[in-house]
């Protein structure tokens, strides 16, 4: 399939409505355990929660080998196997209210084809607006990457990383039960991050890979706790995967009007880096 039979989807649109309930809060307050008391109904959803919510609902017979739902509808049928969300840019422009309903306004923006080290790649660009009532709370724009499945990827092999100075640091540890609860709280059936013989074998990976957007909302949780400014923005790019197999440092440093983060692998690479901007 070539990306001339793609762009039938660009400007295709999607409407998701959702109930920001307290009970889907609470679960994310469990698995993340922010040092805030617990969410309340009325109260503002933290930054980036919204990812837990607005979830695709695909039946089981619609997911295929891998657990992703196939595709087609809103997402293009893009055949290459490998699937990663790659980054985002998001402005935070009112609070969503707990306790309330939102609609979610999605549109794919743009769809290329690039050829990468494993192969062919498609990017799809999808933005979306997410509103409470008429009030417009959230902009956001992602990037999913398609890819052929490629090489075996190497464990990486640990280090001793150098302490810093200059940031706020946080060693997380990336056990089975974490990755279990969050993909529990994002509905993500993708087999890599709890089935480790599919992990290894069929996607040739050296063991569970950590989901992206879990280090990023930690880059997150790990700004907005060590802040009394509001976050107004928030960008972040996927360079590597983390696995389960050893811990990783996450790392913030504080200028005047924005954050700088990055999670670092246990070999000292970084893994994903974000900027979150600071009102």
């Amino acid at each position: 399939m070539s990306s001339e039979d793609w762009t039938a989807w660009i400007g295709r649109t999607e409407v998701v409505e959702d109930d920001i309930c307290l009970a889907q809060a609470l679960a994310a307050a469990a698995t993340l355990e922010p040092p805030s008391a617990p969410p309340s109904a009325g109260a503002a959803l933290p930054p980036l929660w919204h990812w837990f919510y607005f979830l695709p609902r695909a039946p089981q017979s619609k997911l295929g080998s891998d657990g992703h739902p196939q595709r087609g509808g809103f997402i293009p049928p893009i055949p290459y196997p490998r699937r990663m969300f790659a980054g985002a840019r998001i402005r935070f422009h009112h609070p969503l209210l707990i306790g309330q309903p939102a609609r979610r306004e999605g549109i794919i923006r743009n769809i290329t084809q690039k050829s990468g080290r494993t192969g062919p790649l498609a990017f799809v660009t999808v933005g979306y607006q997410i509103y409470q009532g008429e009030t417009l709370c959230i902009e956001e724009e992602q990037d999913i990457v398609y890819r052929e499945p490629g090489a075996p990827v190497p464990a990486p092999v640990p280090v001793e990383l150098p302490p810093v100075s200059d940031a706020i640091t946080r060693i997380v540890v990336p056990d089975t039960r974490l990755l279990f609860r969050f993909s529990a709280l994002t509905f993500n059936a993708h087999r890599i991050h709890y089935d480790r013989p599919y992990a290894q074998q069929e996607e040739g990976y050296p063991g569970l890979v950590v989901h992206g957007p879990l280090v990023a909302v930690l880059l997150m949780e790990l700004a907005r706790h060590n802040t009394t400014r509001p976050i107004t923005g928030f960008s972040f790019r996927s360079q590597a995967p983390i696995f389960d197999l050893a811990p990783f440092r996450l790392l913030a440093r504080f200028g005047d009007d924005r954050v700088e983060l990055e999670a670092q692998g246990p070999d000292g690479t970084t893994a994903l880096s974000a900027t979150a901007e600071l009102g």
